[in-house]
């Protein structure tokens, strides 16, 4: 570890800045920290797993290239976490500049779990939100990040992230039948 002590993890920032100054193995070990919670954001933010490789791909290639433009004082993960989200959305609007006739699952597993199958539904439902409701939705709903640190990291206004994510989830509950359900219940129609 020369420098950095045996016992010494270095920092985000330090390995950010390891890399730019050319440390081979810097931005393997900026990788290896963060690759399962960015993976997870481009599978959740892409329609199918083989998008999600593609976009957490370029988006990696990207940070990898860009590392000298980061700027000094924000966080390397939110860094990160904007350019993964910037792959899916462009992804996405590619996607959406050239539709294609999605291809149908084969037979489902009989042993699947109704988990399983429920979050198959809820993905599916997601992928049919516009795209800025599904990056709010997932960010705060999935994700587990405040609204204050999703406007942050979306670049938008916090008003922005609530009314976004007020319409994605009555949209989802609209697309998953919750409404419809709720007012069957009541005998409304």
């Amino acid at each position: 570890m020369g420098l950095w002590g045996a016992g010494r993890q270095r920092t985000d920032t330090e390995l950010l800045a390891a890399h730019v100054a050319g440390d081979r193995h810097a931005f393997a070990e900026l990788f290896r920290r963060h690759h399962r919670r960015l993976y997870r954001l481009a599978r959740l933010s892409t329609p199918s797993r083989e998008d999600a490789d593609d976009a957490f791909q370029d988006a990696m290639l990207k940070a990898h290239r860009s590392a000298a433009t980061f700027r000094e004082g924000a966080a390397v993960g939110t860094w990160l976490h904007r350019i993964v989200l910037n792959a899916c959305l462009d992804r996405l609007r590619h996607a959406q500049a050239r539709p294609t006739v999605p291809f149908q699952d084969v037979h489902p597993v009989s042993d699947r779990t109704s988990q399983v199958e429920t979050a198959l539904v809820v993905q599916r439902a997601l992928l049919r939100l516009p795209i800025q409701q599904r990056a709010a939705v997932v960010a705060v709903d999935m994700q587990g990040y405040s609204i204050a640190e999703t406007a942050r990291r979306l670049g938008v206004p916090e008003g922005t992230v609530k009314s976004r994510c007020a319409r994605g989830r009555a949209r989802l509950a609209h697309l998953l039948g919750y409404l419809d359900a709720g007012a069957d219940a009541l005998g409304a129609n």
